[in-house]
């Protein structure tokens, strides 16, 4: 009976980790067709160039493509070292998620400001090849500016904004009267969005937290196992 439980414990161990596999796959490969054709694609913040759309998820789909095949070919030899090392990169994932979780929740309004500050200094790569994500924001959101649209004056040194800013889109329609600008702060209606998906983003922060435990618990049972097996042989 417990050696059917854990036949079955590590098929479903397996299958686990080969969708894992397979999910990096597409991330890393979205991520690397977005940085051929996109370049820095949604390049915001000016002190950190490289934090883009595409590096991120160059970054994570490698990540998650390493970790499912650690716990996959753990899962079906049995390895300890591979089961162990699968073990403490989820752990080490799992802790560093709520420790940002708590850093964000302890430091909100210091956050809020240093973003505010930092993609106002991002408005100088408005327009620029390869950022399609910034360019596009003010026109996503019906939006303008960071926190006002005369975020947008010292940028030109003078009254006029981006076209994208405008309610009927039109060429050089941002040097027109501001009637005709969308007149609500970008990082406010990004927020607001946020907070109106809050419960699906628990969701699926609670489901992502979920298995990662399982995987914890699935991966040290095996292990264990292995442990045991090992010793009883020697």
């Amino acid at each position: 009976m417990a050696e059917g439980c854990l036949r079955a414990l590590r098929y479903g161990m397996v299958f686990f980790n080969l969708l894992f596999w397979l999910g990096g796959c597409g991330i890393l490969g979205v991520g690397v067709w977005l940085s051929i054709t996109q370049g820095n694609f949604a390049t915001l913040s000016s002190s950190l160039p490289s934090l883009s759309a595409a590096n991120l998820l160059i970054a994570v789909g490698s990540i998650i493509m390493l970790i499912g095949c650690l716990g996959c070919v753990g899962a079906v030899k049995q390895n300890r070292p591979l089961l162990l090392s699968f073990f403490i990169l989820l752990l080490l994932i799992l802790l560093l998620e709520i420790l940002f979780m708590i850093l964000f929740f302890a430091y909100q309004d210091e956050i809020d400001l240093y973003a505010q500050s930092d993609l106002k200094k991002g408005l100088q790569l408005f327009g620029t090849e390869g950022n399609i994500g910034l360019t596009n924001w003010c026109s996503t959101f019906r939006c303008c500016g960071v926190t006002n649209h005369t975020d947008w004056f010292h940028l030109y040194n003078a009254t006029r904004v981006p076209d994208s800013c405008c309610l009927e889109y039109s060429d050089n329609c941002g040097l027109e009267n501001p009637g005709t600008w969308w007149t609500a702060p970008c990082y406010e209606r990004v927020k607001g969005w946020l907070q109106e998906n809050l419960v699906a983003l628990w969701i699926f922060a609670l489901c992502t937290a979920l298995t990662q435990i399982l995987g914890l618990v699935f991966s040290m049972t095996i292990f264990c196992h292995a442990v045991k097996v090992e010793t009883f042989y020697a």
